[in-house]
């Protein structure tokens, strides 16, 4: 797999599963334009990157809520590289709640982060990547194939994902375009702390996860940035309209 003169736009990739995917397609060739809000954090998997792949990624700070700062990425990247060929859409937020107690600021966050965000950014990608016959991948979750108490903004905004993912497979297919979507199971990143989990119960969901995925552990991000590659990579030409687990086999299980 390789991704020489690619060149791949990565939001969220200040940590967790999209520092480890910007890291990885570096290690492929791939030229890199990487979003985030965290500039410190982004800076420091910029360097890493250009350490590995021996070129320098192209940096955005912004926020891809708001609609100014998801048209500079955008425009930055194009004006950049002057092409797109991989989009993957990443940055995502966890709530934790239910219809009793998840309020409609918590909702309407989740979903300008985790859906309309996503929706805007790949409208825009969309006229680049008709050009190159691009990829789109989404980073979805487990979530979005089956029910969690207590998580019911960020389980809707996941199934949202998922059907977006089917929908642009089938509007885009005659274009050339492939979209597909991984799902993760639990993976040891810091989404679940900064969704307010203190340390300790987060440990604890840790040593939980070890029994609901049937693989007796949880995954780590690299595991979900190989799957993202492949996924964009011409070893999976003929691959389009897929949410795929990279879960441990979670979805399978009926453990909460």
């Amino acid at each position: 797999m390789k991704f020489i003169d690619k060149v791949v736009l990565i939001t969220g990739a200040s940590s967790g599963v999209g520092a480890a995917t910007a890291v990885y397609f570096a290690s492929l060739g791939a030229k890199l334009s990487l979003c985030g809000r965290n500039e410190q954090n982004l800076i420091i998997v910029a360097n890493k990157c250009e350490s590995i792949g021996k070129m320098k990624p192209l940096i955005i700070i912004a926020d891809i809520t708001k609609e100014e700062d998801t048209k500079r990425v955008m425009e930055s990247t194009i004006a950049h590289y002057l092409t797109l060929n991989v989009l993957i859409n990443n940055a995502g937020i966890l709530e934790t709640g239910t219809i009793e107690t998840t309020s409609l600021e918590q909702f309407d966050k989740v979903f300008n982060t985790n859906v309309r965000s996503w929706y805007h950014l790949t409208m825009l990608a969309v006229p680049f990547l008709i050009k190159t016959e691009g990829t789109i991948i989404n980073v979805s979750s487990v979530n979005g194939l089956r029910s969690f108490p207590g998580l019911l903004a960020y389980n809707m905004s996941k199934s949202a994902v998922d059907q977006f993912t089917k929908c642009l497979a089938l509007e885009l297919g005659s274009k050339k375009i492939r979209v597909n979507s991984v799902n993760p199971g639990v993976i040891i990143t810091e989404l679940h702390k900064r969704s307010g989990l203190d340390e300790d119960t987060y440990n604890k969901f840790l040593e939980h996860s070890k029994k609901t995925h049937p693989l007796g552990r949880p995954g780590n991000p690299e595991e979900v940035a190989r799957t993202i590659a492949f996924l964009a990579s011409d070893d999976a030409s003929f691959i389009t309209g897929v949410n795929l687990p990279v879960d441990g086999g979670r979805h399978a299980t009926c453990l909460r």
